[in-house]
């Protein structure tokens, strides 16, 4: 799943502790802004019938949000003259869908006005585009974010899983935000909608072990298709739909791609090299069952080290502190 977050050059920190989602609640906003998500949804539609390839961004941004500080919204906050903000990490460079947010906290602000948190909007936003967008599974958000005042560059870089990691690197991602190999395994099915840059995956083409070698474990066949999308190592602008056979439906392909050996990303391909991991690749290809696991993963995931209670704040625009 590395690369649902995708992109970048990512060195470890320490595991710490990740939260619970204690202060969260389903409907918070139910007296203090009551019709908060029949909006939020409304908007997430809009975007939708317009371009349907936002759901893969939007759920990536979620990710990327959750990957650093917690989910407390600091992915959308602008650079200053002092300070590189998440958004210029080489993960997210690429990262789009910020307008729908921006939309939507707009939205939200006229009928109920420094009450809806970024990051609240962020998890609403990821799990409405994906339903309404690609045909997925809803999940729960319990509601009651407060919105983070810091954003560093230099942490995205560092905690946002790579498109190259090997198992045990992905497994020390996740676990450092209470996520198990079972919420790996899943969460990166969310490959199944989306694109990748070929300069994530190229190598494995070209240049494996840097000896001008393939990657044996890449479909030879899917290889061939993949260098003629990306004839080189230095193309960075092209994309590949990580499941080429249904790019925009969110459905459990990107488990029968990972048997077949056409998973995108090395990433995506460690998932086999463990045998626990591996295991729960086979579950998956029962579409209720990965469903119901991408539904349980996704809440832990949205609660991890929040902001609640008088922690943060409310920013009146997403891109900036109050």
């Amino acid at each position: 799943m590395a690369s649902i977050w995708l992109i970048g050059v990512v060195a470890f920190l320490a595991i710490i502790p990740a939260g619970k989602g204690d202060g969260l609640s389903d409907n918070f906003y139910g007296e203090s802004c009551p019709s908060a998500e029949a909006t939020i949804q409304r908007v997430v539609e809009k975007y939708m019938a317009m371009d349907r390839t936002l759901a893969a961004p939007l759920l990536r941004m979620n990710f990327h949000d959750c990957f650093v500080r917690g989910c407390d919204g600091s992915v959308l906050l602008n650079s200053t003259a002092n300070n590189k903000a998440e958004k210029e990490a080489i993960p997210n460079q690429s990262l789009r869908g910020f307008n729908v947010i921006d939309d939507v906290k707009e939205e939200v602000e006229k009928i109920c006005p420094g009450v809806v948190s970024c990051a609240d909007i962020i998890a609403l936003v990821a799990r409405d585009a994906v339903v309404v967008g690609s045909g997925g599974p809803s999940w729960s958000v319990k509601t009651g974010r407060r919105d983070g005042v810091i954003s560093r560059e230099i942490e995205a870089s560092n905690n946002i899983p790579s498109p190259f990691f090997n198992f045990s690197q992905l497994q020390n991602s996740f676990a450092s935000k209470g996520l198990d190999v079972k919420d790996l395994t899943v969460l990166s099915g969310g490959h199944t909608i989306g694109v990748g840059l070929c300069n994530f995956f190229s190598n494995r083409l070209y240049n494996f072990t840097g000896k001008g070698d393939m990657d044996p474990s890449l479909n030879t066949t899917y290889a061939q298709f993949l260098k003629t999308k990306c004839p080189n190592l230095a193309d960075n602008t092209t994309i590949v739909p990580m499941d080429p056979s249904s790019p925009l439906t969110f459905d459990n392909h990107y488990y029968t791609n990972l048997e077949a050996k056409m998973g995108l990303f090395q990433s995506d391909a460690a998932l086999l090299t463990n045998y626990a991991a591996n295991g729960f690749v086979d579950e998956q290809f029962d579409q209720d069952c990965f469903f119901e696991n991408f539904k349980n993963s996704m809440q832990k995931m949205i609660e991890v080290q929040v902001l609640t209670g008088t922690a943060g704040q409310i920013r009146r625009q997403c891109a900036f502190v109050n």
